[in-house]
C-alpha cells in the first residue's frame, strides 16, 4: 500500500426535505418516510457533524487509507438517506428439480421446507426491519436499510446451498436475480 499523502478531504452531504438526521455521540440517526435507522461511527475515523440541512464529513488524515475510509463513510451515509426515502428490494427465485420447495415466513424467520426432500425445515433469519414475502416461485425481500435487506438475502441463499453433491447437477436453491433501489411489491 502506498503511503502517498493526498490532503485533507471534506464533503457536505445535503439532507433532502422529508428526511431528518441527528447526531449524538458519533451515532447518526436517520429518519424518513419509510422508517428510521442508525449508524454507529465510533470506530470509523472520520469527522462527522450535522448542521442544519447538511452533514459535514471530513477525513482525519492525509493518506490514501484515510481517503478510502472517508469515501466509504460518505457512501454509507448516502445509502442510509436513500433507504429511508425509497427503500430497497431484492427478488430471489426458488429453483428445484425433484422435490418442490415451499417457503413460509414466520416470526421473523424464513422457513424453507422440503429442500431436497429433507423433513426438517431450514430456517434463515430476517435481519432488522426487513420484510420477506413468498409469492409463487419468488421470495421478495424489502426494507429501508440496505445492509439488512442484503444480509437477509445472503443468509437465505447460503442456507439453501447444496453440500456434498455435484453443484453442476444439483441446482436446487434460492438465488438472487433482481435488485431495485425502491420498494416494490
Amino acid at each position: 500500500m502506498s503511503t502517498k499523502q493526498i490532503g485533507i478531504h471534506e464533503v457536505t452531504i445535503p439532507i433532502p426535505d422529508p428526511v431528518k438526521v441527528s447526531e449524538s455521540h458519533r451515532i447518526l440517526n436517520v429518519e424518513g418516510p419509510l422508517g428510521k435507522t442508525r449508524k454507529n461511527f465510533k470506530r470509523i475515523p472520520v469527522g462527522l457533524q450535522v448542521s442544519g440541512k447538511n452533514i459535514i464529513l471530513k477525513s482525519l488524515g492525509t493518506r490514501k487509507k484515510d481517503y478510502a475510509i472517508f469515501k466509504t463513510a460518505e457512501s454509507v451515509i448516502e445509502t442510509l438517506i436513500k433507504g429511508v426515502q425509497t427503500g430497497y428490494t431484492y427478488k430471489m427465485k426458488i429453483v428445484y428439480a425433484h422435490f418442490p420447495i415451499t417457503v413460509k415466513v414466520k416470526d421473523g424467520h424464513i422457513h424453507v421446507e422440503n429442500f431436497q426432500g429433507e423433513r426438517a425445515a431450514r430456517i434463515s433469519k430476517i435481519f432488522g426491519d426487513s420484510k420477506a414475502i413468498a409469492k409463487g416461485d419468488d421470495v421478495i425481500i424489502t426494507g429501508s436499510v440496505l445492509t439488512d435487506v442484503s444480509q437477509t438475502a445472503a443468509a437465505l441463499q447460503q442456507n439453501t446451498k447444496v453440500k456434498n453433491k455435484d453443484h453442476r447437477v444439483f441446482l436446487d436453491g434460492i438465488y438472487l436475480f433482481e435488485k431495485h433501489d425502491k420498494i416494490e411489491k
